[in-house]
């Protein structure tokens, strides 16, 4: 009968709830020995899919080992309830369309709203997590919501205050303009998408060309933008004093652009180059300010040199707006040009901009709308030289999918280029798996890792615990909810924006009245404080969290080698100059099996649920734990692998466990096996062979399993549990069917307890991998505890591995394999006995000799020398010759036939149901006198290869056909 996983898995997580496993194999181990391991909390604004499956299954793995190994591994799940995510659902229900809305409504309200929304899909995580077998403590979870946890958040912003590593600064940045806040560097590597945007190459009309290069007549700057809507805020030009520049004639104008882009910019226009230059020599020209509107600005509207300037693309002369982007920024710093932001934080251009006022200058749903506009503007005043469709790489928002803007603004940072050689010498002291990860993904964005932008102008997410006077400028940072209190006079019972904004505090200073500062922490400062304000330390838990610190384990997805694990490691590193993880482990993308992304909308996936009822969390578990996406690979989900896992892992082993029972009634002699003898060996002591083989290949399992769970390399750990399965059932037990069924005392008792022993040490060896099966296996063979799961884990023993054995049984499996090529190749069924097989080996022992001919149904295996030739009975690798005697005589026929008759009689027996126990009457008829004799010559055989008590002529039943030799069989219960 099949293995009923959705049945039996239910059965277990019932059992696991009633007896508190989980809880026992926390509060068991003892509490000086802890194994930490940081969780990092997802949304519940939405259902979990695989990847959360995925990362969940490392999550559950690694700790239930190392509480195999003795470890005291507490599991404390996490909520992320802050940021984005969450405000743009309250938005969405409340319809608004920018901040401006939410101010409108209430800041208050807003925040309350957005609290509520918070835990909308706890149950459907419970539920799913759960039924995966991942066990973590979701009762006592932490929220980073919660009071407690924001005061530790902010003693780690003092921390990094104290220590320097935090200061305001202006720089031009990706600002989001719908959500009207700044993102950080991670956060806009997460958006970038291929869109189609207008190109535009405007005029600049130089004005000091005679005095400067002796130029008659009107000359024209070329400059290029993929950003149409900057150019009214224009202050400079700039060229690369290096770069070789020529003055074009076309009809009756003069143009200025670099000679290496002549070709390309000018393709589909009749030219004459009139004059040579070098960048230096274009340094100081003065140009007619492109658009009227700021035309006042002071050192402004002059060309002048910048070594960013590239020829690639473009026209070899940049046109800079200080206002939008890095270059452009300090360039304008650096030549002290007067501040020009024409376009507000919300995207609208500002009024000043008097043709254009209002406007937005980058819509989420027609982003080229407002270039276009531009462009006709430019056409209509004479000003533009050309236009031109562009394909580029362009970062948007990462929850709304609103395009950014890059924009010189204000904002809290930290100071990442201050720490960068602490980051880097503290990352040397990680463990990575896949190990390319160090010095690869994590390695390289750390060697460019640039200051961190924290403060946001949102709503709900920890406030930034800074306290400012207007008056003299003092600023204030409270580490701690009693500070704060003492300094305000105010009971403060959460720490929220809406309620820390109404408290202020007196300046040392100057005596006036300090007000916090309007900003928020941007939400992955929240879980770089993870470590910290789980736990509320340094407030609660501080012996339990120094003791306990770096942790031993993290694991997400490879998306967070530039966002959690580096936000992790950067905090850790600026309060505490340490790393905050020893080893970690990271998951690939699970996409649709035909490589695409998971889209609910396209519905390509099959439902998570639907998948574990079907075949079981055990054979989903093994499927992705051994994987590729399990070493930060994309893995193309399929739901035929989960079967497949289910049918050769799962309903595979359940076979094995119910030849077990099927022998073992009672379990009569299982004292034998529960105690070790001082060898660790089985006490049964047993000189078969099989027995030899199958404990050595289990203690080379245990070998395999522990060293690479060790290096938590979790692939090369699970994978070869399958193929001991396999070795376990298609030869072990397979090839002691006869020891099981016919055999007496002690083999027999052998044979059984070394069963028992390899299934009670499987179990344990499964446990972490496959939770159910192996809870149901430890049930079946009597396992000494209340769980599997609450058992030690065992260490492997040298003493137990017998190489000889191994090494034999290797070369007895492949004489077996090339000795069925031969019989297949040759047309000769296995059920035909043959008279011999010789081989050029003189070592095995007699023993393995019979486990050959049984394998290959032959009368003799002889060790000879054997010259190998090109025959249809020989075959050979490098260290083997075989040859096959096919030769048949009339006893071996005879003796073919009663294999088939025996085959017959079984499957009858099969199809109406008979039992092990069960003894029949066979009745038969044939005309064929070889059949006839086989009923008469092999009469015990028969009887007991069939459980049959007596063998009847008659002329009825159904009629089978053995090489045209005709039988008609009937089977009947006694």
């Amino acid at each position: 009968m099949p293995y009923l996983s959705d049945e039996n898995e239910k059965e277990i997580l019932k059992f696991w709830e009633e007896n508190k496993i989980f809880e026992k194999s926390v509060s068991e181990r003892p509490e000086d020995k802890p194994y930490v391991f940081y969780d990092g909390p997802p949304f519940a604004t939405g259902l979990p899919h695989y990847g959360h499956i995925v990362a969940s299954l490392m999550k559950d793995v690694v700790p239930r080992y190392w509480t195999m190994k003795g470890y005291r591994v507490e599991r404390k799940w996490g909520w992320d309830c802050h940021g984005l995510p969450i405000e743009n659902i309250v938005e969405k229900e409340l319809g608004s369309k920018n901040k401006k809305d939410i101010e409108e409504y209430g800041i208050e309200k807003f925040n309350e709203s957005c609290r509520s929304k918070v835990l909308h899909y706890a149950k459907e995580w419970k539920t799913t997590i759960n039924r995966l077998g991942r066990w973590a403590d979701m009762e006592n979870s932490y929220k980073t919501m919660d009071k407690d946890y924001m005061e530790s958040v902010w003693w780690v912003f003092k921390s990094l205050w104290d220590n320097g590593f935090i200061y305001k600064g202006y720089k031009s940045m990706h600002i989001c303009p719908r959500c009207e806040t700044t993102l950080s560097q991670q956060e806009v590597s997460e958006g970038y998408k291929d869109v189609k945007d207008i190109s535009v190459t405007p005029k600049f009309k130089l004005t000091n060309v005679k005095e400067k290069l002796g130029i008659d007549g009107d000359v024209f700057a070329l400059a290029w933008t993929t950003t149409p809507w900057t150019l009214p805020g224009n202050v400079l030009l700039a060229v690369g004093e290096d770069i070789e520049y020529v003055l074009v004639k076309i009809e009756n104008e003069n143009y200025v652009l670099a000679k290496e882009r002549v070709e390309e910019v000018l393709k589909e226009k009749e030219y004459e180059i009139t004059k040579e230059l070098k960048g230096k020599d274009l340094v100081g020209l003065e140009y007619e300010p492109l658009f009227p509107y700021f035309k006042d600005t002071e050192n402004g509207f002059r060309v002048v040199g910048g070594d960013f300037v590239e020829t690639d693309e473009g026209t070899g002369i940049v046109h800079i707006a200080p206002a939008f982007g890095e270059d452009d920024y300090q360039l304008g710093k650096k030549e002290e040009t007067g501040w020009v932001q024409h376009v507000n934080m919300d995207g609208t251009f500002k009024d000043e901009v008097i043709d254009f006022a209002g406007m937005n200058v980058k819509l989420k749903d027609d982003p080229t709308k407002t270039d276009i506009e531009i462009l006709k503007w430019l056409a209509k005043n004479e000003k533009l030289f050309s236009k031109l469709k562009y394909e580029h790489n362009y970062p948007h928002c990462w929850r709304c999918d609103t395009p950014l803007l890059n924009y010189a603004t204000g904002s809290w940072f930290v100071n990442v280029t201050k720490m960068k050689g602490d980051l880097l010498k503290n990352a040397k002291k990680i463990n990575w798996s896949p190990e390319h990860i160090k010095e690869g993904r994590f390695g390289k964005w750390l060697e460019g890792a640039r200051d961190w932008s924290i403060s946001r102008q949102r709503f709900w997410a920890s406030a930034i615990p800074i306290w400012e006077c207007k008056d003299c400028g003092e600023y204030k940072v409270f580490g701690s909810v009693e500070d704060l209190e003492k300094e305000s006079g105010e009971k403060i019972d959460d720490l929220h924006k809406h309620v820390v904004d109404k408290l202020t505090v007196p300046c040392e200073k100057c005596k006036k009245q300090m007000n916090r500062v309007p900003d928020v922490l941007d939400c992955w400062f929240e879980a770089g404080s993870m470590p910290y304000a789980q736990i509320h330390y340094p407030f609660e838990n501080k012996e339990k969290f120094e003791k306990s610190f770096p942790a031993e384990f993290i694991a997400e997805g490879q998306d967070q080698t530039r966002a959690w694990f580096y936000y992790l490691h950067l905090i850790a590193t600026g309060i505490k100059n340490s790393h905050a993880f020893n080893n970690v482990i990271v998951n690939g993308i699970a996409l649709a099996s035909d490589g695409k992304k998971m889209s609910k909308k396209l519905q390509n996936y099959p439902d998570p649920m639907k998948v574990l009822e079907k075949y079981g969390a055990d054979a989903m578990r093994y499927y992705l734990v051994t994987s590729p996406v399990m070493e930060a690979e994309s893995l193309s989900f399929s739901e035929d692998g989960v079967k497949e896992m289910y049918n050769n892992i799962v309903n595979r082993l359940w076979n094995v466990v119910s030849f077990y029972e099927m022998y073992a009634p009672g379990n009569v002699i299982l004292s034998k096996v529960k105690d070790l003898d001082s060898s660790g060996k089985p006490q049964n002591d047993s000189e078969n062979v099989l027995d030899k083989w199958i404990i050595s290949k289990l203690h080379v399992l245990l070998h395999e399993v522990t060293e690479n769970m060790e290096d938590y390399k979790l692939v090369k750990a699970s994978r070869p549990i399958r193929d001991f399965i396999d070795e376990l059932s298609t030869w072990y037990v397979r090839r002691s069917r006869d020891r099981f069924k016919l055999g007496e005392g002690e083999d027999k008792e052998n044979a059984i307890a070394t069963l028992r022993y390899v299934l009670f040490e499987l179990s344990k060896v499964m446990a972490p991998f496959t939770p159910f099966i192996a809870e149901k296996i430890y049930k079946k063979v009597e396992g000494d505890l209340e769980s599997v799961h609450l058992e030690m884990w065992s260490e492997y023993n040298e003493k137990l591995i017998d190489e000889k054995v191994l090494e034999d049984m290797d070369k007895v499996r492949k004489i077996v394999e090339l000795g069925m090529s031969i019989r297949k190749e040759t047309g000769n069924k296995v059920r035909q006995p043959l008279q011999s097989l010789s081989i050029n080996n003189k070592e095995l022992s007699r023993e393995l000799l019979d486990i050959i001919a049984e394998e290959l149904n032959l009368k003799e295996v002889k060790q000879v020398d054997v010259k190998f030739e090109e025959k249809e009975n020989q075959r050979q690798t490098s260290e083997l010759v075989i040859e096959i005697d096919l030769e048949l005589t009339p006893e071996l026929k005879k003796e073919g036939l009663l294999r088939e008759v025996v085959r017959a009689i079984n499957i009858m027996r099969k199809n109406q149901k008979l039992s092990i126990g069960d003894e029949a009457v066979v009745e038969y008829s044939t005309e064929d006198e070889m059949l006839k004799s086989v009923f008469i010559d092999f009469v015990d055989e028969l009887k007991a290869s069939t459980v049959t008590k007596e063998l009847v002529v008659g002329g009825s039943g159904e009629e089978v056909e053995f090489n045209g030799k005709k039988l008609k069989l009937s089977v009947s219960k006694v």
